[in-house]
């Protein structure tokens, strides 16, 4: 099998960057790692992470960006810089996975889906719920009509996070809907399509004095039903309350809490999930299961290396990516 030259642009603060390189690193079958590069002040903001790097070879932008076999890149800078890079990247030919969503930049994300929409090349962003395996089989049943026509989709992703990480939500409109709550969006749109109208609810708890929009909520309507994400940087125990929730005609299937972590474990993790199918009964616990284990980004770079490779194809198409970003902007009152 051949292996995929890959390299790493920038690593964040408060997202996933540290757990992307672990991930390209530990599929070694899949890719050859051949370096990294720190861009916007990285080194001084990110000193805790940069462990990561160790053993591996540091370059300059240019080196990663003018090296023609280095075909693929993860970009993994704050999420204000993502699409400066990523559009270099599309740029110079690199295959692309993107930390999500993208600056709030609209007229910069569209020129980047148009430049690697043109050049062909593989556009794959870090909406981790994706490659979740109980709510892929989940969407791919919705498809099929086993659940019936779909009037609600309910979607929490909650936390609590540190002050730090609270008054740095001020960086985007919308704060924690933009920064967490684009996952939420993602799934709603991949269950019900476009929404026909947007209420963004978005708000600030004020908690310890953080004014940041740190609670997150949309409201979005359907002709047949109304649906909402919500996401909070200040709930305790909110990560054991991460849900989604899928009603139809024919049933009603929650899963919660989305991702149950193994101690000790790079991400590994299963989920919960319990379905209710008899409309007779007002009192039926349902039937419930858990997923197989999987890790978190292993799945996620895993179908990333088999797209550059031609194997398959991307399902999350640059029309799709660039609806999902116009949605999730109106989510956070953009």
């Amino acid at each position: 099998m051949r292996r995929i030259r890959i390299a790493q642009i920038g690593i964040n603060r408060h997202s996933h960057g540290l757990e992307i390189f672990k991930s390209i690193c530990k599929l070694s079958d899949l890719f050859e790692v051949v370096g990294y590069t720190l861009v916007e002040n990285e080194r001084e903001e990110c000193a805790n992470k940069l462990h990561v790097f160790d053993g591996y070879c540091e370059l300059s932008l240019d080196e990663i960006m003018n090296d023609p076999t280095i075909e693929a890149v993860t970009v993994e800078t704050d999420e204000i810089h993502l699409n400066k890079y990523a559009q270099m990247a599309a740029e110079h030919g690199k295959h692309i996975h993107m930390e999500k969503p993208g600056s709030q930049d609209h007229e910069s994300f569209e020129r980047l889906i148009n430049t690697v929409k043109t050049g062909g090349k593989v556009f794959h962003t870090g909406y981790m719920y994706r490659y979740n395996p109980i709510i892929s089989d989940l969407i791919k049943r919705v498809r099929a009509g086993e659940l019936g026509e779909i009037y609600s989709v309910e979607a929490q992703m909650n936390c609590r996070h540190k002050d730090y990480n609270r008054e740095w939500l001020n960086t985007f409109k919308g704060g924690m809907m933009f920064f967490l709550g684009c996952h939420l969006v993602d799934l709603v749109l991949q269950l019900q399509g476009t929404p026909s109208n947007i209420i963004p609810l978005n708000k600030s708890t004020g908690t310890e004095g953080v004014m940041s929009e740190d609670y997150g909520m949309a409201v979005l309507e359907y002709p047949n039903g109304t649906s909402f994400v919500k996401t909070c940087a200040a709930e305790i125990g909110g990560f054991m309350r991460r849900q989604l929730v899928v009603s139809g005609t024919k049933g009603t299937v929650e899963i919660k809490p989305l991702e149950i972590l193994l101690p000790g474990t790079h991400y590994t993790q299963y989920s919960e999930k319990t379905e209710y199918t008899d409309s007779n009964d007002w009192f039926t616990e349902g039937v419930s299961s858990k997923s197989e284990l999987h890790d978190r980004y292993d799945g996620m770079l895993t179908a990333f290396a088999s797209m550059v490779r031609g194997e398959t194809v991307n399902p999350y198409t640059y029309d799709y990516e660039l609806e999902l970003y116009k949605t999730i902007l109106k989510c956070c009152g953009c």
